[in-house]
């Protein structure tokens, strides 16, 4: 642990897988990032499945670029209004039309219907 930071320690790696699914969701290489920030994909790597800490500026620009909410691994014990996960999953919806939605619709009730228990 390192002293200059009063005792916390703070686990960076989720944050980093994270991005990574982000990223991957999205069909974008680490080497195709690294094209567009300026940084190796060597070093986003290590972000991404070594924990390691990025700049500040860097770790922004990803979070911004990836839309990912940190809140859920900043605050853990916080009520969260809307995942990283929901979030990527809203912004597709939006470009889907309503033919495309029901469809959407249709699944996520036969999937809570599922989860019902049987009587």
């Amino acid at each position: 642990m390192d002293e200059r930071n009063n005792g916390f320690d703070f686990d960076f790696m989720p944050i980093g897988q994270a991005i990574k699914k982000a990223r991957e969701a999205r069909g974008m290489t680490r080497e195709q990032l690294s094209g567009i920030i300026g940084f190796a994909p060597r070093h986003l790597q290590a972000i991404e499945n070594e924990g390691q800490y990025p700049s500040i500026e860097l770790f922004i620009q990803l979070i911004t670029m990836f839309d990912v909410s940190v809140d859920e691994y900043i605050f853990p014990n916080k009520e969260v209004k809307k995942s990283s996960v929901r979030r990527r999953l809203d912004a597709r919806l939006d470009e889907l039309d309503d033919r495309e939605l029901s469809v959407i619709e249709a699944t996520v009730n036969g999937l809570c219907k599922a989860k019902e228990p049987e009587e």
